[in-house]
C-alpha cells in the first residue's frame, strides 16, 4: 500500500512539474504579445478615467455579443450584464459596458460608472448579497482587433451596487491570467477552477482551484486530495445546496498532436469537490460522480445557470467535428436539468400552454366535434420548423429547429397529458447557439445573445428569451433578433484571395531578384530581426511592401486592396524565413 501511494504521489508531482514548465514556456513566449496589448488596454483605461460621474441612460437592448456575464441582482428584480465580444468577419470588438435589465418593465438602462474594468470577454462574474449587493469579476481575455493576439487578465474587481462604484481588489497570490475558467460562491468564499491561457504559439489549460475569502480579501490555492478533473475550460460549475462543495461537469481542452496540428477534446465527465472540517482546518477532496438519468450529448460552449431547488440548468452549445484542418459544428438549442440532490440528469420537456390544455379538455367533455377530434390525434413524431431571416446585406439565414414529439410514459394518463402538451406547445424557442448568456431570477431562466455559424459566416445574436422553470410551459420572446445587426464583412474569402495573390507576388519578385541579382544588384526584401513578431515586422516594413504590392497590382488598384495585399505579402515572407 505504501509503495502504491508513493507512486501516485510521484505521478501527481511529475504532472505538476510538467504543468509548471509549460506555464513558464507559455508565459515567456506571450510576454511580448501581452506587452503590446497592455498599451492598447491602457488607452481604454485612460478614456474611462476621464469619466468622473455616474450616468444612467435608458437604452434599447445591448448590441449583439457572446461570452459576456449575466447575473441576477441580489436585491432587485433586475439582471446585470457586463462585457462580452463581437466579431464582424474582419474585426473583433471587446466590451466593458454595463447594463441593467428591469424584469418587470422589460426595459434596459446603460450605467456608466467611473474607472470600470477594461474590456474583456470569457470572464466570470458572481453576485453576493453582502454590503448592499456586490458583483465580483475575475479574469477574462482581451484580443487585438485582428483577433491574432490575446491578453489574459488576472485582476479582481468588485462593483458595489449600493453606491455604484467599481473597486480593483489588489490581493496577491491569486490565479494566473486566464479565461474560460469558472467561479462560484461557496459559503463566504469565491472558488475559481480551471480555464486556459493562449498566445500566438502556445496554450495551456488549468485544473487548479483557488479560493478568495470575502471576509479577509485574501487568495489561497487549495491543496486538494483525490483524483480530479483533467485541465479544461468552459465547464459547468455548480455549488451544492448545502454549501459543502461544488460539482464540475464537462468542459473543453485541446492538445498539440504535431507542430501545427491541434486536437480538441469535449469532456463529459463529472466530479465533486467537497470540503470537510472547520473553516480554519478545512480539507478539500475530489471524487468522481456517476449520475443517473440522461446526460446531455457531448458539447462545448453551453450556457449554464442555477435554477430552483439547486437544479443546474444547461442550454445549447456546439459539438465540433474536426477533420484535418476543417471544423464543422452542430449547434444545439435543447435544455437539460441536473438535480444536485438526486444526482440525476434529465432533458427538459416543455408542457405547452396550460390554459389551452384546459380548454381542450373542456371541449372533449362537452362532446363537441370538429377541431376537438383533431386534438385527440397522437402527434406524429418530431416536427422540423424552418425559419428564414433576411439580414440587411441580403443574406438569408435559414434556421432549422426540431420540436420533439410526445415521449411515451408508463402511466397512460401521464402519456395523454404529455401528448396534449406536445401538441399544444407553440413553436417558439431560441434558435440553436453557443456561448449565450444565461441567468435565473425568481425561478425564471433568461437567455441572451450568443452565436451560431452557417458555413464560414458567424451570426452573433442579441435576442432574449425567458422560461418559467416552475411551470416549464413555453419560452417567452422578450427581444426579437434584429436582422439589421447582422453585419458580416466576408473577411474569410477575401483573405484567401489576398494571401494567394501575395504568395504569387512574393514568388515573382524573388524569381526576378534571382535573375537580375548579378546584373543589377537589387536589394533583397527586409530581413526579419531576431525575436520580432509578425505584427512588429509588418509595421516596420509597411511602406516597402505597399510599394511592392502597388508595383505588382498596377496604378488602378484601390489603396485599401493594395494595403491588404501588402500585409499578406509581409506575412508570407515572414513565415517563409
Amino acid at each position: 500500500m505504501g509503495k502504491k501511494g508513493n507512486k501516485k504521489e510521484s505521478k501527481v508531482k511529475g504532472a505538476e512539474k510538467t504543468a509548471a514548465k509549460m506555464e513558464k514556456k507559455v508565459s515567456k513566449r506571450s510576454k511580448r504579445e501581452e506587452e503590446d496589448l497592455e498599451a492598447l488596454i491602457a488607452e481604454f483605461q485612460n478614456l474611462d478615467a476621464k469619466k468622473t460621474q455616474v450616468t444612467e441612460t435608458s437604452c434599447p437592448p445591448p448590441p449583439p455579443r457572446l461570452s459576456a456575464s449575466l447575473n441576477p441582482h441580489p436585491e432587485k428584480d433586475e439582471l446585470i450584464m457586463f462585457g462580452g465580444e463581437y466579431f464582424n468577419g474582419q474585426k473583433t470588438y471587446l466590451y466593458n459596458d454595463l447594463f441593467f435589465y428591469n424584469i418587470k418593465k422589460n426595459t434596459w438602462v446603460k450605467s456608466e460608472i467611473p474607472n470600470p474594468p477594461p474590456p474583456r470577454c470569457s470572464h466570470q462574474a458572481v453576485v453576493v448579497p453582502q454590503g448592499g449587493g456586490q458583483l465580483w469579476i475575475f479574469g477574462g481575455e482581451f484580443a487585438s482587433p485582428n483577433g491574432e493576439q490575446f491578453y489574459h487578465y488576472k485582476d479582481l474587481w468588485v462593483l458595489h451596487l449600493a453606491t455604484s462604484t467599481w473597486e480593483n481588489i489588489k490581493a496577491p497570490g491569486g490565479p494566473s491570467g486566464r479565461s474560460g475558467h469558472r467561479m462560484v460562491l461557496s459559503k463566504k468564499q469565491l472558488l475559481v477552477f480551471g480555464g486556459f491561457h493562449e498566445s500566438t504559439r502556445d496554450f495551456i489549460y488549468y485544473n487548479d482551484v483557488y479560493s478568495f475569502s470575502l471576509e479577509t480579501f485574501a487568495w489561497s490555492r487549495l491543496s486538494v486530495s483525490g483524483s480530479g478533473p483533467s485541465p479544461r475550460s468552459a465547464c459547468q460549475m455548480t455549488s451544492t445546496p448545502d454549501g459543502s462543495g461544488v460539482i464540475i461537469y464537462g468542459g473543453y481542452s485541446k492538445v498539440r498532436v504535431k507542430k501545427d496540428v491541434e486536437k480538441g477534446t469535449i469532456h463529459s465527465d463529472m466530479f465533486i469537490l467537497k470540503r470537510d472540517g472547520k473553516e480554519a482546518q478545512e480539507k478539500w477532496c475530489w471524487s468522481r460522480v456517476n449520475p443517473s438519468g440522461n446526460k446531455p450529448p457531448a458539447r462545448s460552449g453551453f450556457s449554464m445557470a442555477v435554477g430552483p431547488a439547486g437544479r443546474a440548468v444547461l442550454f445549447g452549445g456546439v459539438c465540433d467535428e474536426e477533420e484535418d484542418e476543417t471544423i464543422e459544428g452542430d449547434f444545439y438549442n435543447d435544455l437539460y436539468l441536473y438535480d444536485t440532490l438526486k444526482n440525476r440528469w434529465f432533458p427538459a420537456v416543455l408542457r405547452g400552454n396550460k390554459t389551452e390544455k384546459k380548454k381542450r379538455r373542456r371541449g372533449k367533455k362537452g362532446g363537441a366535434e370538429g377541431p376537438e377530434k383533431e386534438e385527440e390525434e397522437t402527434p406524429q413524431g418530431p416536427i422540423e420548423v424552418i425559419k428564414e431571416i433576411v439580414t440587411e446585406d441580403g443574406t438569408v439565414m435559414t434556421i432549422k429547429e426540431i420540436v420533439p414529439g410526445a415521449q411515451e410514459e408508463e402511466d397512460e394518463e401521464e402519456e395523454e397529458d404529455d401528448e396534449e402538451a406536445a401538441a399544444s406547445a407553440p413553436l417558439i424557442e431560441p434558435c440553436s447557439r453557443s456561448s449565450a448568456l444565461a441567468s435565473v431570477r425568481q425561478g425564471k431562466l433568461f437567455l441572451y445573445g450568443g452565436m451560431f455559424e452557417v458555413g464560414d459566416r458567424q451570426f452573433t445574436l442579441n435576442d432574449m428569451y425567458c422560461l418559467d422553470l416552475h411551470k416549464m410551459d413555453q419560452w417567452e420572446v422578450l427581444v426579437e433578433m434584429d436582422p439589421k445587426t447582422q453585419e458580416w464583412l466576408e473577411e474569410s474569402e477575401s483573405e484567401d484571395d489576398e494571401e494567394e495573390e501575395a504568395k504569387g507576388a512574393v514568388a515573382e519578385e524573388e524569381e526576378s531578384e534571382e535573375d537580375s541579382e548579378d546584373v543589377e544588384g537589387e536589394d533583397e526584401h527586409p530581413t526579419v530581426q531576431e525575436g520580432e513578431t509578425v505584427t512588429d515586422y509588418q509595421a516596420r516594413t509597411e511602406q516597402y511592401w505597399i510599394s511592392l504590392a502597388r508595383a505588382n497590382m498596377g496604378p488602378e488598384a484601390k489603396d485599401k486592396r493594395v494595403a491588404k495585399v501588402a500585409i499578406a505579402m509581409a506575412k508570407v515572407f515572414y513565415e517563409d524565413q
